[in-house]
């Protein structure tokens, strides 16, 4: 029992040569029947679902797990003053709370990175009275020497994250930052909404760990939801689709104007499809000027002269009414037909061709599924523009 990114390669690892396999590994090998997979979101959702699955199963050849003790835990001494986050191999301290075991290090290691990034805490017990390295490095708040009131706070979100309640750890955030945000302290507001973006990113969308088990199409299920959920707010909102098969998102990256990119991702039944995927160096003469709906025009004008690429059932754009209007116009020159929305940053709405917006929930699976696209388009596109600056600084 385990997890792996490239499933192909963890598996095909075990069937080499039979003399580059221990003993332990032949063993299991001859007793396998079939192999069964689990796909799920996440990193984070992958390292909590194999926690429970093993703890559950307690699989035969995982021998470690014969012995707690050998299986590192979360260790948080929550009854001091100014509690510790601490990774343990043993029990020993009944006034602490603890999490796990654990089957892999690295990827506690992994998780506690990640959540120490959005929630500073201090790694040592009985932390001394000067500022230590990790202050420095934003990831220690040093509470007993900067006196930070808001300590326990962050120890408390830490717990409930662990214990996999993300969605009170985010509405917990929330009420902070409207209360920042009420006392015009928009400093402190932007802090907590950047926390709040951090957990979606690593844990959005999260489920409990046994649903993947009792149901191991639950990722398609889901994938499948959102998509149909989607069909129905643009088909009544203007937008007709009869399905989405294929979505495109389209993003521009410039500064400036100079080294411009574009960026189109590709979608396939709610997945992303990297295969599909395109970049594009924008050509046009622009003065030198960051004219983003002018390269969105040319960017979708290339793109349907490919009439060998596959047709899309919707068009995203990144951005408001202007970027639409700019798409709606390249595709009425182009003498084509097809569904098309934008996405506003600021407030999330998804922008119809008529220029009226669509506000929906910040929950909304059609919603969460447009960002996902809009994000791995804007990543896509500021890799490849980081790419060709880094070309033209060398020279």
């Amino acid at each position: 029992m385990g997890k792996a990114v490239n499933l192909k390669q963890r598996v095909s690892s075990y069937f080499q040569n039979s003399a580059n396999l221990g003993d332990k590994t032949k063993a299991l090998v001859d007793r396998v029947v079939k192999i069964r997979t689990i796909s799920v979101n996440s990193e984070v959702e992958s390292f909590l679902l194999e926690e429970k699955l093993v703890k559950k199963h307690k699989p035969r050849f995982n021998i470690m797990l014969k012995d707690d003790k050998a299986y590192p835990l979360v260790k948080i001494t929550f009854k001091e003053k100014f509690p510790a986050v601490l990774v343990v191999r043993k029990k020993d301290d009944t006034k602490s709370l603890y999490f796990g075991p654990y089957t892999s290090a690295a990827s506690l290691k992994t998780v506690l990175k990640l959540l120490r990034r959005i929630f500073p805490y201090q790694s040592v017990e009985h932390h001394g009275s000067r500022l230590c390295l990790y202050y420095h490095l934003g990831l220690c708040p040093c509470p007993q020497v900067t006196g930070d009131t808001n300590y326990k706070k962050t120890i408390k979100h830490i717990i409930d994250f662990l214990n996999g309640s993300t969605k009170k750890v985010i509405k917990d955030l929330e009420k902070e930052r409207d209360e920042y945000s009420k006392n015009e302290d928009f400093e402190n507001s932007k802090m907590i909404q950047r926390k709040i973006d951090a957990i979606t990113l690593i844990t959005s969308p999260f489920y409990k760990p046994f649903v993947y088990e009792e149901n191991p199409n639950f990722r398609q299920d889901v994938l499948q939801q959102s998509l149909n959920s989607l069909i129905e707010i643009l088909n009544n909102n203007g937008v007709p689709v009869k399905k989405l098969e294929r979505i495109e998102c389209y993003d521009i990256s410039n500064i400036q104007g100079k080294n411009a990119t574009a960026s189109m991702v590709v979608l396939r039944d709610g997945d992303k499809d990297t295969d599909s995927y395109r970049r594009f160096k924008i050509k046009g003469d622009y003065n030198g000027k960051p004219n983003d709906f002018a390269m969105m025009s040319e960017v979708l004008k290339r793109r349907f002269k490919h009439m060998d690429w596959p047709f899309p059932d919707l068009l995203v754009v990144d951005g408001g009414k202007g970027q639409v209007s700019t798409a709606v116009k390249a595709l009425q020159e182009l003498n084509l037909s097809v569904p098309l929305i934008g996405l506003a940053k600021r407030e999330e709405t998804i922008v119809t061709p008529s220029l009226e917006e669509i506000k929906l929930p910040k929950d909304s699976k059609a919603l969460l599924m447009i960002i996902k696209i809009r994000d791995e388009a804007h990543r896509f596109a500021i890799t490849y523009h980081k790419k060709l600056r880094s070309k033209f600084i060398s020279y």
